[in-house]
């Protein structure tokens, strides 16, 4: 129906209903009709003023990300959903499905990913099928799902959100490096000759923000919002990037070795080199200060590799090394870091086998990690302190070819 037809009808309407008007009346249709073109020309300001800002604020969030990357004409690595639509698996009904692993019972600790499905420490169980061999997995903020980076090819690295219903997204693909903040709302990465890092919103990343980085420099991690950067793999030295304010600066820091975390003051846990030794001591780093080392301890010999983490409260490190003849897990008191104690250097208590991979700390004082055998372990600090080191327990469904990655954040 045309516009001339539509006010034919509605003066036809009026007419019949209003049998005798009075003298001078105003004409009731085209009173109604002059009221729906003021309320469509209404319509179409307000939505045409709502595009104007929407423009306006766009275009100049896309000037100020252009001023912070200081590369605006060079394209992400960022992949936002999933474009090829090739992966969705259905979730699994519980005790039935096509991943052959039993369910988790309740009390065995954090979240596991295993065989292609999230084996859930209360039961639940979430097929995750087409990811592929994982390096790490975490909670995604607000119990929405898991973020699962893939172990490295040729292609380089994968980062995946999987919402609770057990859909695959791509956020990142063929990244060099990829680490996630503690908290899962932040994300960083290498690709080519650029650190990149972008905030995450459920299951999307936004403002992505770049800036040129040496060769071998990786993100490691976040210290609230600034990307912690290992210069070089090979040798000491670290350096803080705030992708808000400024390009990455390599700073001074030559002795950090390795960072665990952080405390609730804000200073990081973290391993130096020592002057006049091979062996590396644990230090606390102030990140206002290029990463000075504000109290350091030796003792006990602890390994490079880099793995390990701080307790929520800060009060506990567990990571790698040696402690008398005794070789694996150590659990350190952070609060004796520049502490001399009564009986000499500081003293580590064997917690367990090695860890192979990530620490989830489920509580202030329980950890747990997987061992080289594939085995869960399990740990409480307080027993750890006077002796009882961690208890190792098979996953059920792991083996040689399936081996779990415990779920962070869990």
């Amino acid at each position: 129906m045309t516009q001339d037809e539509l006010e034919r009808a509605v003066r036809e309407t009026f007419a019949q209903q209003v049998a005798a008007p009075r003298p001078g009346a105003a004409d009731p249709a085209g009173a109604a009709i002059r009221r729906a073109r003021r309320t469509q020309r209404k319509r179409t300001t307000t939505g045409l003023a709502l595009a104007a800002v929407a423009t306006v604020a766009v275009s100049a969030g896309i000037v100020q990300l252009g001023d912070v990357t200081r590369r605006p004409t060079q394209p992400p690595t960022v992949v936002l959903g999933d474009p090829s639509n090739q992966v969705r698996p259905e979730p699994l009904p519980s005790g039935t499905g096509g991943v052959d692993v039993p369910p988790v019972a309740p009390d065995a600790g954090p979240d596991v990913l295993l065989a292609g499905a999230i084996l859930g420490a209360d039961g639940e169980r979430v097929a995750v099928a087409g990811i592929g061999p994982a390096e790490r997995a975490q909670r995604l903020p607000e119990n929405a799902g898991w973020l699962v980076i893939g172990a490295p090819t040729t292609a380089g690295r994968t980062l995946w959100a999987v919402p609770r219903d057990g859909t695959p997204q791509v956020l990142l693909d063929g990244a060099d490096a990829i680490v996630v903040a503690t908290d899962g709302r932040q994300v960083a990465w290498r690709d080519g000759d650029e650190i990149a890092a972008a905030g995450l919103v459920r299951t999307q990343l936004i403002a992505p923000v770049r800036t040129p980085a040496p060769a071998g420099a990786v993100p490691v991690g976040f210290v609230g919002n600034a990307v912690l950067v290992r210069l070089d793999p090979a040798r000491p030295g670290h350096a803080l990037w705030s992708p808000a304010t400024a390009p990455l600066d390599t700073g001074v820091d030559r002795i950090t070795l390795n960072v665990y975390g952080a405390l609730p003051d804000g200073r990081l846990v973290g391993q130096v080199s020592s002057k006049g030794t091979d062996q590396p001591c644990l230090a606390l780093l102030d990140p206002s200060r290029t990463l000075t080392p504000i109290e350091t301890a030796c003792g006990p010999t602890l390994s490079q590799d880099g793995l390990g983490a701080v307790s929520p409260d800060g009060r506990w490190l567990l990571l790698n090394g040696a402690s008398g003849k005794k070789a694996g897990a150590l659990l350190v008191d952070v609060a004796r870091i520049g502490v001399t104690s009564p009986g000499g250097p500081l003293v580590a208590g064997h917690a367990g086998p090695p860890l192979t991979g990530s620490v989830a700390w489920n509580a202030v004082d329980e950890a747990a990690y997987i061992d080289e055998s594939g085995k869960l372990v399990r740990l409480t600090a307080g027993r750890v302190h006077v002796g009882e080191a961690g208890a190792a327990v098979a996953v059920p469904g792991a083996d040689a070819a399936n081996r779990p990655v415990v779920v962070t954040g869990s």
